[in-house]
């Protein structure tokens, strides 16, 4: 557990584009890994990295979907 303060911005909108970010950065975090673990011969180990990573392409993609949607909504 982190003592992470918790966020100014309580909504429900922030929270999905925060999630959505952090998909997306592992998704592109995780090629760095996938490429460690190949230089060093571990394949499990990049194989488990690449399920990682298509776990959180698809939340990504469901993230810009959802985001897409809500901002075409009107105010």
């Amino acid at each position: 557990m982190t003592d992470e303060p918790q966020s100014p911005v309580r909504d429900k909108n922030y929270n999905l584009i925060w999630a959505l970010e952090a998909s997306l950065h592992n998704v592109w975090k995780l090629e760095t890994y996938i490429e460690d673990a190949e230089r060093e011969g571990d394949e499990e180990l990049a194989t488990w990295f690449r399920k990682i990573q298509h776990e959180n392409r698809k939340a990504g993609e469901q993230g810009k979907q959802m985001l897409a949607q809500r901002l075409s909504e009107p105010q």
